[in-house]
């Protein structure tokens, strides 16, 4: 089920547009939602040559970020500190708040950003990240203590189902937490939790340049395998409420050294994005 807003990008929005009303109502209502026309295909371009800057043309020349897993190649992007891009995750920030819609004034902190190429399925690679995506859901990875974070998931360039791009199980976020991935002993996790078989499954999304898709850690996703003969580029921006604290679990976002569970994440390596 697309979320279809008319939203047109305008030149005060740059580097995208603030979410509708309407955006917000169906991310609430699904655990996720597109939002067309959201980032200025400008802003596109410089993440795509930054990305493609670091890992290649082939989205595969980066050394192993050290998770071997399907999914995607990840490599770190390190936005905060590049003032081309900042203003994005910033903005992002404001979007987040948006859609948290907390009731008291909770603020949103940046939590990461990252490169994620779906590398193609019929070729040989250096490194993982070329295959499906099986369907999960993303919270328990993050190690934080509360709900309300949520995935930013920006396509580089225009793509389809045959890239690989991501479904959803509607509503499967009103589940609760469901476990991590890698403890499914290779089963679909819907037949882990027989439950989510009464969540409908949206089709495989259909992405515009400038087009994006934002879901919550508790939304279960997959993809299916990128067909095309080239990677499938994605820039990833993790906002999560800025009263989260990390929950002394092992982290795959974050280095934990020098940090103590249940304390406040610091204001000057996760910084506050929207008050």
């Amino acid at each position: 089920m697309d979320m279809v807003s008319d939203t047109g990008m305008k030149a005060e929005s740059y580097p995208c547009r603030m979410v509708t009303s309407e955006e917000v109502a169906h991310y609430h209502e699904f655990g996720w939602v597109q939002l067309k026309s959201f980032i200025d295909p400008a802003m596109i371009s410089t993440l795509l040559a930054k990305a493609k800057g670091i890992m290649g043309e082939d989205g595969d020349s980066n050394p192993s970020y050290g998770i071997d897993q399907p999914y995607f190649n990840a490599q770190a992007a390190a936005g905060l500190a590049d003032p081309a891009v900042r203003p994005l995750i910033e903005k992002i920030g404001r979007n987040a708040k948006a859609l948290m819609a907390r009731k008291a004034d909770i603020g949103v902190r940046y939590y990461s950003d990252f490169f994620a190429p779906k590398l193609p399925s019929a070729k040989k690679t250096k490194n993982m990240g070329n295959g499906p995506t099986s369907f999960h859901q993303d919270y328990i990875t993050f190690a934080v203590d509360r709900s309300g974070g949520m995935t930013f998931w920006i396509p580089l360039e225009a793509y389809g189902p045959e890239a690989g791009t991501m479904s959803f199980l509607n509503k499967s976020h009103r589940l609760g937490v469901l476990g991590n991935y890698t403890s499914y002993g290779g089963h679909d996790i819907r037949d882990v939790f027989p439950e989510l078989r009464d969540c409908e499954e949206s089709p495989q999304i259909n992405y515009a340049l400038g087009d994006i898709t934002v879901h919550s850690h508790l939304t279960v996703h997959g993809a299916g395998k990128n067909l095309l003969d080239r990677p499938r580029w994605a820039y990833l921006v993790l906002p999560q409420p800025a009263d989260a604290v990390w929950n002394g679990a092992p982290p795959e976002a974050f280095d934990p050294t020098g940090m103590k569970a249940y304390q406040p994440f610091s204001d000057e390596r996760f910084p506050i994005l929207a008050k």
